[in-house]
């Protein structure tokens, strides 16, 4: 199984002794005597690489360490989510609500995760994605194996794992044949 990112960077952190010779709370001190603002992620992964060839798992683990001992912190799901329906996009957070709620009645397995920029759903693997993409438009990416014939569908690389997509601009679009492309992707997946 899969590690999620925050299993990911613990592993990281807990292997940067024996693979850089300095702890993670050894690095961060070395951000802070460096002169790289913590807060800045793009500075500190690029003075990791730099001056220290991390490599990019460890400029990450270091990167984020050393902006929670500045302040910062990790915005949480919730944070994610009215960012991502907020002012021009507010409108569209009943069609969001709607695509969920179609996606979580597919199946006891269904699990939603919120990200930075879209919410991914998920079953075994990604089938399905939702992204605010406009000021009156939410993108619906669904993963096909077998993509069915339908007009609507349009070939997407993103949000998230889709390889095809559907714009919908009201929630009324979210018919039987939206609910129905849904379950293509849930069970091809």
């Amino acid at each position: 199984m899969a590690l999620s990112g925050a299993e990911m960077l613990v592993r990281v952190s807990a292997s940067l002794p024996d693979k850089t010779g300095k702890s993670l709370d050894e690095w961060v001190a070395e951000v802070r005597k460096s002169g790289t603002d913590p807060l800045d992620q793009r500075a500190v992964r690029q003075w990791l690489k730099s001056e220290h060839g991390l490599t990019k798992p460890q400029q990450e683990a270091v990167a984020i360490a050393a902006a929670k001992d500045a302040g910062w912190a990790e915005p949480t799901a919730d944070d994610h989510l009215a960012a991502q329906y907020a002012g021009p996009q507010q409108s569209l957070k009943p069609i969001y609500e709607a695509l969920v709620a179609a996606a979580t009645e597919l199946g006891d397995d269904v699990a939603v995760e919120v990200r930075a920029t879209f919410v991914a759903v998920n079953r075994k693997r990604q089938f399905a994605a939702v992204q605010p993409a406009t000021g009156s438009r939410i993108d619906l990416g669904l993963r096909f194996v077998d993509p069915p014939a339908d007009e609507r569908l349009k070939p997407a690389k993103a949000p998230g794992q889709s390889t095809h997509k559907v714009g919908l601009t009201a929630v009324e679009q979210v018919d039987d044949g939206i609910k129905a492309l849904l379950r293509q992707a849930y069970e091809q997946n």
